[in-house]
């Protein structure tokens, strides 16, 4: 049982034909860390602390798997989405590049 993943990049279009399918939650950060099949990913969040009645900031880092035919470098601004656990720590992919690291020292 074979799905079609399609990856986005800017300008052009790729369909991953593969066996890992994406459900779940999306999550948008700027890759921090690069490895040889998947990246880290970080982005912030804002949590209420109900015993201050304030909002404070925090950074969550997560782990995603790099697919096939994806170059992503560090700085890229990235989409990731919830998939099955692939390894201890890996429960997510790369779908999209948003922006990249290039693009955005320039704006």
């Amino acid at each position: 049982m074979k799905k079609e993943i399609e990856v986005k990049t800017k300008g052009k279009e790729k369909t991953i034909v593969g066996t890992l399918g994406s459900r779940g939650r999306t999550f948008q950060g700027k890759v921090i860390k690069k490895f040889l099949n998947r990246v880290v990913v970080e982005f912030d969040r804002t949590v209420k602390i109900v015993k201050y009645e304030r909002f404070a900031k925090k950074k969550t880092k997560l782990h995603a798997r790099i697919p096939e035919g994806m170059d992503v470098a560090v700085g890229d601004y990235v989409q990731i989405r919830e998939c099955r656990p692939l390894s201890k720590i890996i429960h997510f992919m790369v779908i999209q590049i948003v922006r990249r690291k290039d693009e955005s020292s320039s704006s």
